[in-house]
This record gives C-alpha cells, sequence and structure tokens, in this order.
C-alpha cells in the first residue's frame, strides 16, 4: 500500500479490524499526514505518541472550541451546541466547568462509590446470566458489560430509573450513527442530540437551588470562580457526560474480556489473582482505546515535524495509533496485562483529559472482579461483530456463553 492509498476516514475500515498496518505506516513514513475528506477538503493526521501529546497540551495553538472535536465540519446549529460541552471548550470557558464536575470524581468519593457501583455490576451480571441461560449465550457488548455504566452515571445524577434504558439509547443513536445496525441517519441523530438536550435542560430546572447529593444538583447550583452553571449549559454538559459515561466504559470492558476468552491462559491468571487487575485494566484500556480519534482545529498557521499547518486546518489526533507506537510501548500488537510502566492516551491527555477516567477504572475492576465470582467460566460462541466507526472503536456483538458456579 502506498501512503496516497491510505485511507483511515472510511468507517468500512474498521469493520474488520483496527487498522493497525495504515497507522503503523503513518507512524513510520507519514507521522503529520495530509490526509483527504469526502467533504473534497482535508485533513492533518497526527499518528504518534509524542506528537498527540504535543497537540493536546497546545490548546492555545489548537483549539477543540473553534470546529469542535470531530472530523467532520457540523453545521453552525450544531456547532453551537456542541461547543456546550466540555470536550468542545477552550480556555476560559473550560476551566470553571471542569472543576465543578471533577469535585465528584475525587478519590474519596470513588471509594464511598464503590458498594454503588459493585452491587449494580453483580446485578448487570445476573441479567446477563438470565439471558445465557433461557438463550444459551448472551450478547456480551450489550447483555453484560452494557447496563453496568448507564447504570452507574445515571445514579450519580439521579435519572429517574425508568428513563435508564432512554438514556442508553440516545447515546447509542449518537456514537454509531454510521453503522446501519445500531445508528441513525444525520437528521435522526441531529433530533436525538436535541432530545437529549432538552431532557438535560429539564432536569437541571427541576434541580435549581436543590440540595440535593447527586450530580445535576451539584452542577447546577455550585459557583466556581464566579461562574454559576446555567441550565442551558447544563444541557450540553448532560450529553456528554451520559454519552461518554456509557459507550466508552462498555467498549473497553467487552474488548478486554475479547481478548481475555481468546486467550484462556489469561483469563485464569486474573480469575485466579483479582489483585492484578488494575494493571490488566490500563492494558485493556490502551488495547482497546474507545475513541479512535479526537480532532483539533489550528488557531494561526504552525508547524510540526516540518510540515506546515495553516490557521483553520484541521488537526486530527490518531490515540488508536498512538496506543500502539513501537517508540513508546514495547511488542504493542501483545496483549500484555501486566505491562509497566503503561502510559496509553486511552483517556486523552492535557486539559481535556477524561473527568471519568478514574470512575471508569474503577468499574471496570469491579466488573471482572463480580464476574469471576458469579462465573466459572466462559467462551466464545461466534465472532464477535465491531461497530462501523471512524471514532468509536468497539463491538457490537460479542455471542458468548457462560457457565455460573
Amino acid at each position: 500500500m502506498q501512503l496516497s492509498e491510505i485511507d483511515i476516514y472510511n468507517p468500512d475500515n474498521y469493520v474488520a479490524a483496527v487498522p493497525h498496518e495504515q497507522f503503523r505506516r503513518l507512524r513510520d513514513e507519514a507521522p503529520v499526514f495530509w490526509h483527504k475528506h469526502p467533504d473534497g477538503g482535508g485533513y492533518w493526521v497526527i499518528s504518534r505518541y509524542e506528537d498527540v501529546r504535543q497537540v493536546s497540551r497546545d490548546y492555545a495553538t489548537f483549539s477543540a472550541q473553534r470546529g469542535f472535536v470531530m472530523v467532520d465540519e457540523l453545521p453552525p446549529e450544531i456547532l453551537g451546541m456542541a461547543q456546550g460541552q466540555l470536550l468542545g471548550m477552550d480556555p476560559p470557558n473550560h476551566g470553571p466547568i471542569r472543576r465543578a464536575v471533577i469535585e465528584r470524581f475525587t478519590s474519596k468519593m470513588l471509594v464511598k462509590m464503590e458498594p454503588m457501583v459493585r452491587e449494580i455490576a453483580r446485578e448487570s451480571l445476573l441479567a446477563a446470566r438470565d439471558i445465557a441461560r433461557d438463550k444459551g449465550e448472551c450478547n456480551f457488548v450489550f447483555d453484560a458489560a452494557g447496563n453496568l455504566p448507564t447504570a452507574v452515571i445515571c445514579s450519580l445524577m439521579g435519572v429517574p430509573r425508568d428513563m435508564w434504558g432512554q438514556i442508553r439509547h440516545w447515546s447509542d443513536m449518537q456514537t454509531s450513527a454510521g453503522d446501519p445496525d445500531l445508528g441513525a441517519s444525520p437528521e435522526e441523530t441531529q433530533q436525538i442530540s436535541m432530545e437529549m438536550g432538552m431532557y438535560g435542560y429539564q432536569l437541571a430546572t427541576e434541580r435549581q437551588n436543590s440540595d440535593a447529593d447527586d450530580l445535576i444538583s451539584l452542577l447546577i447550583n455550585v459557583e466556581v470562580d464566579g461562574h454559576k452553571v446555567s441550565a442551558e449549559e447544563f444541557a450540553s454538559l448532560f450529553i456528554q457526560i451520559t454519552v461518554a459515561g456509557n459507550e466508552t466504559t462498555r467498549s473497553m470492558i467487552a474488548s478486554g474480556m475479547h481478548e481475555l476468552l481468546k486467550q484462556p491462559e489469561l483469563y485464569r491468571q486474573l480469575e485466579a489473582n483479582p489483585d492484578q487487575l488494575p494493571a490488566a485494566v490500563e492494558e485493556m484500556l490502551r488495547w482497546s482505546t474507545p475513541l479512535h480519534y479526537f480532532r483539533r482545529t489550528a488557531t494561526c498557521d504552525t508547524e510540526l515535524r516540518g510540515q506546515k499547518i495553516r490557521e483553520n486546518d484541521r488537526v486530527v489526533m490518531l490515540y488508536s495509533s498512538a496506543n500502539f507506537d513501537e517508540r513508546v510501548f514495547e511488542n504493542p500488537l501483545t496483549f500484555d496485562i501486566s505491562r509497566n510502566p503503561n502510559p496509553h492516551l486511552a483517556f486523552g491527555h492535557g486539559i481535556h483529559l477524561c473527568l471519568g477516567a478514574n470512575l471508569a477504572r474503577l468499574e471496570a475492576r469491579i466488573f471482572f472482579e463480580e464476574f469471576f465470582k458469579l462465573f466459572s467460566g466462559a467462551e466464545l460462541a461466534g465472532e464477535p461483530k465491531r461497530i462501523r466507526s471512524n471514532l468509536v472503536n468497539g463491538y457490537k456483538d460479542m455471542p458468548v456463553r457462560l457457565q455460573p458456579r
């Protein structure tokens, strides 16, 4: 394959597997690569680990807000709403709201949350056990891994339980819009985003001046640096928190389990030594890299590795390449649950480092702890199917037979 033939935009090229060979060619031969876009323009692909870190840190030159974080240009009416999400903000707007959110995800708060997360994980796994018993197998992605992150984030925000299924549906429709089995048309996706934002606005309005302990009440009533989150701002924030808290953790857990089932010796190692789970979860994060990329937009003419980048050029940070960069990770295509150090970029880097990173780690660790308690074994019942997406890196179907204890 010539460099001119590389195509990492087409979602079809992610259906069989992550196109690691194309990523490697880019890292080795064109680490700052001009990639054509179907709209007639193009964008820069940043594929090496250190360059992704550099772009992530330099928010003054590479803006998340100017064009948002998707490689496709958004219609003006959608762009405005997207820029209300934390991941689409630059300083100074970004700091106060982020600090308000992060108060909820301190180490102390996560310790207090652990019993709740464990109860939800066990409940989700018992439901998956019942499905597998009735049908002979379950779709591990949705029946087992999918319930936990949705339930945890909805519980944190105090979303009524009868809305959890709707929240998950809205989230799935937005993150998997390019997959005909899962997603919706661009028009339907836009409508779903508006409905989700309106629901978030409704919840925020109801809880203004409330002294309740849920995340919505905390965010809508706390003042940080003289700034109080408005109901309108929270509508966009609500979309980000629920979607991020749903898709990425599910993808990581399912991808991690897939590797363990392919390598039974690793499965048994973790089953016998659950104290090794924290390191294994880090490798699952690196291996799965739930989002292939995020975009930035150049705020001025600049240069990276000798390539001249013009103001308003799109710049895409390819996380699923950076996390397999041989310059940083030894034998990157080996799934090594004891890898140390493991400085992966699955949660991003810099001021936009994922707010829920440690919550995701907690959920994954507890999920596998409870799984090993409830089941004596598991095996793949068929070939998993991947989501057709150049953004979301994950499975949509993973048939698994479960063996209850």
